[in-house]
């Protein structure tokens, strides 16, 4: 008796924390509040910091990794490269870390002059203390936007200008930086696209020689990939492909 009086003891108390929960949720949410902005400065080396500045640029290291992605070359990289191992028939090799660590240096390589941009003209003034923290990011901004503008096709840039319901510009300059940036990701995403099925022709060629020449000798159980597969690593050694594709990449951006 006394055992089964412990249990239901033990089985009440979360029931009972549970409501005092809910009740103390209730009292803060319906009681009447006063809220206060409070702004607090934290002194690093004697200067005060705003904690509203430290927030933005938490905020901005954040996002970095997607405007990495979806304002620089790596979103053709990535995808061509992703095109070239499904083409050779190859399941993990190159890995997923290999061929990021390609399209990250490849992506470094291209906007080098972009990025020497920004340091010249934005990060050195800001970090001299001449300039502030929001002609810091307007500064930082136009490299970017010209970089953008000039691998955006125009069928791209002027369907986002008519979607946001902009009136005519006087130059694509001043079209604000929400509408280039999902111009810029469809007009990469096409060229990605198209690069991954020109990939795709001359190995497919072989797939289908090395198809049909097992049909006509008899040998449907043999898969054509184990036969296939081979002969489109020896044909990509012999031609340099890695080679000719950072080529043919590089090439394909305008700075």
């Amino acid at each position: 008796m006394k055992q089964k009086k412990t249990l239901k003891k033990m089985k009440s108390k979360p029931k009972i924390k549970f409501f005092a929960i809910i009740f103390s949720l209730f009292i803060l949410l319906f009681l009447p509040q006063t809220a206060y902005a409070v702004g607090i400065d934290i002194n690093l080396e004697g200067s005060g910091v705003d904690t509203i500045e430290i927030l933005e640029m938490l905020t901005i290291l954040a996002l970095v990794p997607f405007v990495l992605i979806m304002t620089t070359c790596f979103t053709r990289i990535i995808i061509v490269l992703s095109f070239l191992r499904n083409a050779l028939g190859l399941q993990q090799t190159p890995p997923n870390q290999v061929l990021i660590g390609i399209a990250l240096f490849l992506t470094l390589f291209i906007m080098s002059p972009i990025v020497s941009e920004i340091n010249t003209s934005a990060y050195q003034p800001y970090k001299a203390e001449q300039i502030t923290q929001e002609e810091f990011l307007k500064r930082a901004v136009v490299p970017m936007h010209s970089f953008m503008l000039k691998n955006t096709q125009k069928e791209d840039l002027n369907m986002f200008v008519e979607l946001a319901k902009i009136e005519k510009v006087d130059s694509t300059k001043n079209l604000p930086i929400t509408v280039v940036i999902p111009s810029f990701m469809t007009s990469e995403l096409k060229r990605a696209f198209t690069i991954g099925f020109l990939i795709y022709i001359p190995f497919l060629i072989i797939d289908i020689i090395v198809s049909s020449t097992l049909m006509s000798m008899g040998m449907v159980m043999l898969p054509p990939v184990m036969i296939s597969l081979p002969f489109k690593i020896l044909l990509f050694v012999l031609v340099n492909g890695w080679g000719l594709l950072f080529q043919s990449l590089v090439s394909s951006f305008n700075l």
